[in-house]
């Protein structure tokens, strides 16, 4: 930053300077030129012709250089058939004179003729009454004073526009480290949290950081809950697989008769309980995800292929949209669909209906998925007790009750629910999953 900053800062300053550089050059030469062209007028003014046709002048020129010999002033005036008419300061010197334009102008040239000064020159060309000569008026000034005085200027603007840059490059410096210097107290907060000394950043910072810092907390606090959760998750695998283990141990130990019976068991319910908490870990780990989507109908459609394979006498019918997409992973998706369809399959009566995004929906940031079958239902005041683990209401089939359980913790995961009511059209289970809409 203080880099460009410094080059920028030359770019506008050279650019800056070559103008005033060449603003000042051009007020210092107008005003030496002004000074010649109120010579050469003051020369035309007082020239006159004389009997014999020289041309003199009627007052003298108040200038005391053009008395000097070599002063650096000279004027000469010259015409065709005429002796040049010079100042004293050109001694045995005179004014080149080219012949090969006439100026009824001023005109204003460098010149190089004399060796050891280089001149400024004005000249014009006029014809003088009483003479039918055309005069060339001359006004030379050495061009020493006008470059000295540009050298100067030159020299000053150098000093002033490089102490102004070393200025403003120290100023962007000193801007550039203390702006960022909120960025070291972040760096020593986040060094503290790593060393257990804090657990947020809660030092005042300015405006311009807060968005980072503020992003920064977000995903320590998400962080944290995800370590939470995966926590939870452990212990609570590890309180569902207890009772199994001990119910094999009890019996291995025993040498049950039943201990082949047992271990399949109590075996399929521990892969369950494995199952269920694998499905919630996914969910936890995928939700952070910001392009997870997944088509609601394209996963019912497999959904209903895998449930009518595996309950023949099943019929599942599907309706509603079929560009309904979710913020959900497919995978996740499938399996709550899975079990809330399967449940359906297994204790309904053998017809399942399937609606997608039905028309009048409560919140258009969420989805609603209706699943009904024609069973016999789950009564009201049993509806809160059937998503915890391991709740069943009908032991005569095969099932470990953590169907519902999934289907609520992983929605809940991605900020859906789920919720149970009476199905008006099939007259068994209505279960209504509302999960967040995709972009």
């Amino acid at each position: 930053m203080i880099g460009i900053a410094a080059a920028w800062i030359f770019v506008l300053l050279l650019g800056g300077g070559l103008a005033l550089d060449r603003i000042l050059t051009n007020t210092v030469t107008t005003s030496f030129d002004d000074q010649l062209e109120y010579v050469l007028t003051a020369m035309i003014s007082s020239a006159e012709i004389g009997p014999d046709g020289e041309v003199f002048f009627n007052r003298p020129l108040g200038d005391q250089r053009f008395l000097e010999p070599n002063s650096g002033l000279y004027w000469q005036i010259s015409g065709a058939g005429h002796s040049d008419f010079t100042s004293r300061s050109l001694w045995d010197r005179a004014l080149r004179i080219e012949t090969d334009h006439s100026d009824a102008q001023p005109h204003i040239y460098n010149s190089d003729q004399f060796s050891d000064d280089e001149l400024r020159i004005i000249e014009q060309s006029i014809y003088l009454p009483g003479s039918k000569v055309r005069w060339r008026f001359m006004v030379a000034q050495s061009r020493d004073a006008m470059d000295l005085q540009i050298r100067q200027l030159r020299q000053t603007l150098t000093y002033s526009f490089a102490l102004l840059a070393l200025g403003l490059i120290i100023l962007a410096g000193l801007q550039t480290l203390y702006g960022l210097w909120p960025l070291r107290k972040v760096r020593e907060a986040i060094q503290a949290m790593r060393t257990g000394r804090m657990d947020r950043v809660r030092d005042p910072m300015p405006i311009e950081v807060m968005p980072m810092v503020e992003e920064l907390n977000a995903l320590l606090e998400h962080n944290e809950k995800q370590a939470e959760e995966a926590r939870r998750h452990a212990g609570n695998l590890a309180h569902a697989l207890k009772t199994p283990l001990t119910v094999v141990m009890n019996s291995a130990t025993a040498r049950a008769d039943d201990l082949a019976d047992t271990v399949i068991r109590e075996a399929a319910v521990m892969r369950r309980q494995v199952d269920h908490h694998l499905a919630r870990a996914r969910a936890v780990g995928r939700r952070g995800q910001a392009l997870a989507r997944a088509n609601v109908w394209e996963s019912a459609q497999a959904v209903e292929r895998a449930v009518v394979r595996l309950y023949p006498h099943v019929r599942c019918d599907l309706d509603g949209s079929k560009t309904a997409s979710v913020a959900i992973e497919r995978q996740d998706l499938e399996e709550m669909l899975g079990n809330l369809v399967e449940n359906a399959g297994k204790y309904g009566g053998g017809s399942v209906f399937v609606t997608i995004d039905p028309k009048g929906s409560a919140d258009p940031k969420l989805v609603d998925i209706w699943i009904e079958d024609d069973g016999t239902g789950i009564p009201e005041i049993e509806r809160t007790r059937i998503f915890d683990r391991g709740a069943r209401l009908d032991t005569g089939k095969p099932g470990t009750g953590l169907g519902l359980a999934i289907v609520r913790d992983v929605a809940e995961i991605y900020g859906g629910l789920v919720e149970l009511d009476e199905s008006e059209d099939l007259g068994g289970l209505l279960v209504r999953l509302r999960l967040p809409r995709a972009g």
